[in-house]
């Protein structure tokens, strides 16, 4: 059955993330702009609370329902012409406040915009801004037998995934998301205060727009309708040779750890040979370039901790192959985790399996991560396993996550999209998820001091160096930019977007001059 993300959090899921044209490049005849949604409305309640993080909900003066590229540019133009601040949701899974936020005015919901499609004008695949990933895989290999090398969470929308930069569990073997990314239509709001659409490519006359929307994130340069897909190199001849072709079966396992069999130092030995393997397998033509194993590292609360293994069945000697790499994690530990070994089966239909299923979340979250170019030290595994380990903090939902990336990643240059970390081997997210509002302020402080004593010799934060990476834009975290948190000296935007900030501020301040979209960590105009 499909992980829940609150069941993955808590570590339960053990048996089952040209030219432009402006104005007329929607790829579906446009449909009557939606109303406005104001509070007295039956919708309006199900709208604002769409957010999967209940610290925040919005409250905007009304909300939106886009169904087309036009209709879009009128509510873009009604909001600016009012002065309304604007904000526009996917999938709804910000893990901080940029669309629920006080601020926020008019929400402009892209739910229904979801439509996968080939286009023949652009030889690409086009994909509406509201589609989820869950519709995306799905359309995309029954239709054609190809996929997108996404995220393990099919709920998330491709909106903010996309232009953040987007990975998942073929990124090893094809990089990230934008690496296929070959345009996007996206409304803008020129110095006049006028709204239009654009569609901006990597072979265009806009391609400052389509690099910006390649790790930029979300919400910054103006409402993206729809982007288009057909991976570098590919000339979009057929869409079946436009993006990779999927495999056709999974081999998977699950290495499940018991907490009251593993000590600190067994702890240690662990997480060193997960990090020591893949930093030894981190090359494009690995032949583990398929493998992809999150170890997902829950609190003692839990009863125990995992690795969640699959490999491409077709890869020469895979069974052989997920042999070798059980043998490497379970190298050194006395007593032996468990290896629940999984047959093989059909890829569509693991992916969703091992995939977190999308549902309602009703906790209070908060996320921290970091970039790593190689492991951490022995003292920074110590200072998970004392998180993990806490008897002061009861709450069973706290994780540390590591997740397998670099590969084929690392074959693009970091200037060549926005998504700048191009020599790395894994991301870190610590999560901590609760209830009640009255538990805020504590575990907020709690994990914010988990994340500083694992960043303790670099201000708080994963300052870019020979071990750190800086984080993922996709995995905001508000206290990279205060200096209550950060206290290393390195602003919150070197840590996210590395040398490529200045660009994205030219970017800026050419495609939204008059700043309309914005959000608590945007990016600024060019001063």
């Amino acid at each position: 059955m499909p992980v829940s993300r609150r069941g993955l959090l808590a570590g339960t899921a053990v048996a089952g993330a040209a030219l432009a044209i402006p104005g007329t490049a929607s790829a579906a005849p446009a449909a009557a702009p939606s109303g406005k949604i104001r509070a007295d409305d039956a919708r309006y309640q199900d709208l604002v609370q769409r957010g999967q993080n209940k610290r925040f909900t919005a409250r905007p003066e009304y909300a939106r329902v886009i169904h087309s590229t036009d209709d879009a540019v009128q509510a873009v133009q009604e909001a600016v012409r009012t002065g309304k601040r604007i904000a526009v949701r996917s999938g709804g899974h910000c893990f901080e406040d940029f669309v629920d936020n006080s601020a926020v005015e008019v929400l402009l919901d892209m739910s229904t915009h979801d439509e996968v499609t080939w286009d023949p004008r652009y030889r690409a695949f086009s994909i509406g801004a509201g589609a989820i990933l869950e519709t995306v895989y799905k359309e995309l290999f029954y239709g054609w037998g190809v996929t997108v090398p996404g995220g393990g969470c099919l709920g998330v929308g491709v909106g903010g995934h996309f232009s953040g930069g987007g990975y998942g569990p073929l990124s090893r073997k094809y990089g990230s998301v934008v690496d296929h990314l070959y345009g996007v239509e996206v409304v803008v709001v020129d110095a006049r205060g006028r709204a239009r659409s654009v569609v901006a490519t990597r072979d265009n006359a806009y391609r400052d727009l389509w690099w910006a929307h390649t790790g930029g994130g979300g919400g910054n340069f103006g409402v993206v309708t729809r982007y288009l897909m057909r991976s570098a190199g590919s000339d979009g001849r057929t869409p079946e040779k436009s993006l990779p072709k999927a495999p056709a079966a999974l081999l998977s396992s699950i290495i499940l750890y018991d907490w009251s069999k593993i000590d600190q130092a067994g702890f240690v030995r662990a997480v060193r040979n997960w990090f020591d393997f893949f930093v030894a397998h981190n090359t494009a033509d690995s032949p583990y370039a398929t493998l992809y194993a999150p170890f997902l590292l829950t609190s003692v609360a839990a009863g125990n901790f995992l690795m969640s293994n699959q490999i491409d069945a077709s890869a020469p000697n895979a069974a052989g192959l997920l042999k070798t790499f059980h043998a490497a994690m379970l190298e050194g530990l006395d007593p032996k985790p468990q290896v629940i070994e999984v047959l093989e089966g059909p890829f569509l239909q693991r992916t969703i399996q091992r995939s977190i299923a999308e549902a309602p979340n009703t906790t209070r979250n908060k996320w921290k991560a970091g970039y790593l170019r190689k492991g951490y030290t022995d003292a920074q595994i110590e200072t998970i396993y004392r998180g993990l380990q806490d008897p002061d903090h009861k709450t069973a939902e706290t994780t540390a996550l590591l997740i397998p990336y670099g590969g084929k990643v690392n074959t693009v240059r970091p200037d060549a999209t926005a998504t700048a970390q191009r020599d790395v081997v894994a991301k870190m997210v610590l999560a901590v998820s609760w209830s009640s509002e009255a538990e805020d302020d504590t575990e907020l402080a709690w994990t914010r001091k988990w994340y500083a004593d694992l960043y303790a010799a670099t201000g708080g934060v994963p300052v870019p160096n020979a071990t750190n990476a800086g984080s993922y834009i996709n995995y905001p975290d508000v206290d990279l930019a205060d200096p209550a948190y950060n206290k290393s000296g390195v602003p919150w935007h070197d840590l996210y977007y590395l040398g490529n900030y200045p660009r994205l501020q030219q970017v800026k301040t050419k495609w939204d001059p008059r700043n309309v979209f914005r959000h608590t960590l945007s990016i600024e105009p060019s001063r």
